[in-house]
């Protein structure tokens, strides 16, 4: 929260899920294999898409088959995923180029932005790396086009693969500084985690480091929560006599809600303030009063 400021060419070709499938010859007639039997003919058909799903060994992944894990590759392994997973996405894009950057994030599985100059960036969990090619289909196509049936399918496969998502078993320890000069933040913590989350936000807070200002600055982060550490962290300029409680119980209201809500994707992008976020952020008993204080004060916290 914070005051407003101002593919390598080959003599094969591979197929849209990464796979190698050999190309028929340039020039001549093709062969007319003799008639088979209708079960011959299955049986055929069926050896050779076995054949076309099985990679050449020399192009096996080891990151996609699950042999390594992501976070035990070596930066060579890593980047080779990264640009399969790229080019497998770039496939099935008709308006974009794609950009591929793969995460070991702990919130958010998918993002997606487009730049000016017509390019694709998602950014993708390492649970993606090997993905089947209708989950890479429907990132694609959910990047142009915003389909919900493609959402819908994304959705279900970071649902079935959560076991891939590192947790952190205790947050880390972090010295808390909570007694203020003239606000005790644990006090307005507990307060607002009575009146209005039954007691149920779990996240430790403390005043941020205090140190002077070495220049000037165009905006400020009052607040933060950190997903990872279950944190709430708020700017010391707000530990002032001139602030008034209710403006600081604001800011840590509103990042105790983060805990409530997390990030959202909306229209392919990762949103911290998701309308829902957004209501609840409004049933502050004081929050008129805090966005009216802190539009009339917000240059006296930048100049702090």
């Amino acid at each position: 929260m914070c005051p407003p400021s101002k593919p390598r060419s080959s003599s094969r070709a591979k197929s849209p899920d990464g796979n190698l499938a050999v190309r028929l010859p340039e020039s001549g007639p093709p062969a007319v294999p003799d008639p088979a039997p209708p079960d011959a003919a299955m049986e055929a058909e069926a050896a050779a898409e076995a054949e076309l799903e099985s990679p050449v060994e020399l192009e096996r992944d080891p990151i996609a088959s699950g042999e390594i894990p992501w976070t035990d590759a070596s930066p060579h392994q890593q980047e080779r995923s990264r640009a399969e997973l790229q080019d497998r996405i770039s496939f099935y894009l008709k308006r974009a180029r794609a950009r591929v950057i793969v995460t070991d994030n702990t919130q958010t599985m998918m993002s997606i932005k487009r730049s000016r100059e017509g390019v694709l960036t998602f950014r993708l969990h390492h649970m993606f790396i090997g993905a089947p090619a209708v989950v890479v289909r429907a990132a694609a196509n959910y990047a142009e086009t915003h389909d919900r049936e493609a959402a819908r399918l994304l959705h279900s496969y970071v649902d079935d693969n959560e076991a891939l998502i590192r947790k952190r078993e205790e947050p880390r320890a972090i010295p808390l500084d909570t007694e203020g000069r003239y606000h005790n933040l644990q006090e307005i913590f507990d307060e607002l985690n009575e009146r209005y989350f039954e007691g149920g936000i779990e996240a430790r807070i403390t005043w941020g480091r205090r140190y002077k200002r070495a220049r000037s600055r165009e905006r400020i982060d009052l607040g933060q929560y950190v997903f990872e550490d279950k944190l709430i962290r708020i700017h010391p300029v707000l530990d002032a006599e001139d602030v008034p409680r209710f403006f600081v119980a604001s800011v840590v209201h509103h990042e105790m809600l983060h805990e409530v809500h997390g990030p959202a994707l909306v229209d392919g992008r990762r949103e911290d303030h998701p309308p829902a976020f957004m209501r609840d952020e409004r049933k502050f008993e004081h929050y008129n009063d805090a966005m009216l204080w802190e539009r009339l004060n917000a240059h006296l916290l930048l100049e702090r």
